[in-house]
């Protein structure tokens, strides 16, 4: 008996190309996310040992943008 040759439909093309796709798309942003993630595993300072522990951060300016009416 002959075996048949597997065909080719247009579910399949699309399918493998959306595949393609998404691939490409997480290979273009991943170094963008890895070195986020580096970013953010930086030591934080240490507290002062007599008080004074409060600082004007980037964190703290946006909350109190967010309270301003």
């Amino acid at each position: 008996m002959s075996q048949a040759k597997p065909k080719l439909s247009r579910r399949t093309l699309f399918a493998g190309a959306g595949t393609v796709g998404a691939i490409a798309a997480a290979a273009t942003v991943l170094p963008g996310v890895v070195q986020q993630v580096q970013e953010a595993t930086a030591q934080p300072k240490a507290p002062p040992d007599k008080g004074g522990g409060y600082q004007l951060t980037d964190h703290v300016k946006r909350y109190y943008k967010t309270t301003l009416i």
